[in-house]
């Protein structure tokens, strides 16, 4: 069960004010509402792994995926960003929103592991990390390992669809139990003067890894 109706979840989402000045180089799109609240809610009912729970979003941007576990009755939240300017939204956000209980953490998320505080610290990881399409091909893959590090649960990612086998190989590597929960578009509206359209369709995999018997 959810302690929000989806309804009110995206109603809330659509709140949640982006980047100011997206920048190229870290690939930097805000999760749309609509996604964002609706593997939010079915992450909590079909596997209950926000409400009341320790949840970790890496690459937060300005919030979207944390505001949205807290609004599901997670425990805690907390996210971790490189951007300064980002995480300065994503503080506006908290406080305009009024939301106790979510904390941010400006930092490299891929040096995560190497200081070993966060180490199994959270119950549950999401993450809408880069695709890895600006000369950072992989990086995706980092971000999900560096979940892996960090969970004692589950990890959440997005991926695009078209890496979906790349996954199921890695995922043998990692020693872990992964799958993909929900199949979908991800509307990518106009943010940068090289786009040529007013918004784009990626085919994108929304990935459940369950790393409670985690071996690496």
């Amino acid at each position: 069960m959810a302690s929000i109706k989806l309804k009110k979840l995206e109603e809330y989402l659509h709140g949640v004010d982006s980047f100011e000045k997206p920048k190229i180089k870290l690939e930097q799109y805000i999760t749309p509402p609509h996604i964002a609240s609706c593997v939010l809610y079915n992450i909590q009912t079909l596997y209950g792994d926000i409400e009341g729970k320790y949840v970790g979003d890496l690459g937060c941007g300005s919030g979207m995926l944390s505001i949205g576990s807290f609004l599901l009755g997670a425990g805690m939240t907390t996210g971790f960003e490189i951007d300064g300017d980002a995480l300065n939204t994503f503080q506006y956000n908290v406080t305009e929103m009024e939301l106790p209980g979510i904390d941010c953490v400006l930092c490299d998320v891929l040096a995560l592991p190497k200081c070993g505080k966060w180490g199994n610290a959270f119950d549950t990881i999401v993450t809408n990390p880069p695709f890895g399409t600006k000369n950072n091909c992989g990086i995706d893959m980092l971000f999900v390992q560096t979940g892996i590090s960090m969970a004692s649960g589950a990890v959440y990612s997005f991926h695009k669809s078209s890496t979906r086998d790349y996954i199921r190989k890695k995922v043998k590597d990692w020693h872990v139990k992964g799958n993909v929960v929900a199949e979908l578009k991800y509307n990518i509206d106009t943010s940068y003067s090289f786009h040529k359209s007013k918004s784009v369709d990626i085919n994108v995999d929304f990935w459940r890894f369950d790393v409670t018997e985690k071996d690496i």
